[in-house]
């Protein structure tokens, strides 16, 4: 099984515990881990970006001139698209980004992660994370006893002087493990993880 320390709030060691290697210790898959990636930032995508055809162009009803005889191109609209305010050919409408792929993709890019941010020493496990009060202070000092930069924070519930102690704090930004993603996982260095939201990821992923 795979150890790691669980450190308190002042970044004292407090004791061991073990990780499923089923969730922090598989073989880490790339190609899969850019998939989901690439997934989930197509899935972000509004999608709303229009432009009008010449259908849509306002005028351009007759015909600019006679067909022959004027010495110019022949013309049947002035809002054809190789004029000036005219429509635009094969430009972008609102459509939707959005596809899907297999849910064992996404949890094996999850694990991917995990397992990254453990070889490299950048998983840490917080024994609890308590505030009594909403100070954003008090969460930056917490974030400096674990030695924590550029900070994703992993909770197992929502913590109210938690998230908004760390709403303000640039390059922090914390989480839940029902609502994590494979784009805030790369995002961020550290991974700041209590030790119950530990259990309920390998609830999920194991």
């Amino acid at each position: 099984m795979l150890k790691v320390d669980v450190l308190n709030m002042e970044g004292k060691k407090v004791k061991d515990i073990e990780l499923n290697e089923s969730v922090f210790g598989v073989e880490i898959n790339d190609v899969v881990v850019h998939s989901a990636l690439v997934n989930y930032l197509a899935n972000q995508r509004q999608g709303t970006s229009s432009t009008k055809t010449r259908a849509e162009v306002r005028g351009g009803g007759r015909k600019p001139w006679r067909q022959k005889g004027t010495g110019r191109a022949r013309q049947g609209s002035i809002r054809a698209p190789q004029w000036m305010k005219g429509g635009i050919a094969l430009g972008p409408k609102p459509r939707s980004y959005k596809y899907a792929i297999p849910k064992k993709m996404r949890r094996l890019a999850i694990k991917s992660v995990l397992t990254s941010k453990l070889q490299e020493k950048n998983l840490i496990v917080v024994d609890k994370l308590e505030l009594n009060e909403i100070k954003t202070k008090e969460m930056v000092k917490v974030l400096s006893n674990l030695k924590a930069s550029k900070a994703l924070i992993l909770l197992d519930s929502k913590n109210l002087n938690v998230q908004a102690s760390s709403r303000n704090i640039e390059n922090v930004k914390t989480t839940l493990v029902g609502t994590i993603n494979i784009f805030d996982l790369l995002k961020y260095d550290s991974l700041v993880v209590t030790e119950d939201a530990i259990k309920k990821l390998e609830e999920v992923y194991a």
